[in-house]
């Protein structure tokens, strides 16, 4: 039996993707995603955030650099990979990511009057052998 490998948040973008060109032609985008939860804790109301690297490949990242900003409320589908690199320094680092599937901006129709608004507020990527699993050339030190 084979496991299963999802991922669904919301959340806003800690800031404006960032693009980059691979060899191929290769489009790939990369941002911080921030998601929080309020709980009780000994009687005070406290606010946990998380945050969460999310990075997409192709169209998908192409879509993404038109759309979405810095503050951006979305909804993301992915799965999780975790992935390693060399530092500057050569030391072997580990960082883990959310490779987006599919994303839909959230928000009040306000929210898209100062942007170009989408022709459909949902976007998803095909199906296919993802190149994040065989590549080292996402940078060497820069997870995000």
């Amino acid at each position: 039996m084979s496991g299963i490998n999802k991922v669904i948040l919301v959340g806003h973008l800690g800031k404006d993707p960032e693009v980059r060109h691979l060899d191929g032609g290769v489009t790939v985008a990369s941002f911080p995603l921030a998601t929080s939860e309020t709980f009780n804790k000994d009687g005070k109301r406290v606010e946990q955030t998380e945050w969460h690297n999310i990075v997409l490949w192709r169209g998908l990242a192409e879509v993404a650099s038109k759309y979405l900003q810095k503050g951006k409320l979305v909804y993301i589908e992915g799965k999780l990979r975790t992935r390693s690199f060399e530092d500057r320094e050569k030391v072997k680092k580990y960082v883990t990511e959310v490779v987006a599937e599919n994303f839909t901006i959230l928000g009040r129709k306000s929210d898209f009057e100062s942007s170009p608004t989408p022709a459909v507020a949902t976007h998803s990527t095909p199906k296919h052998d993802d190149e994040f699993t065989n590549r080292g050339d996402l940078g060497g030190d820069i997870p995000f």
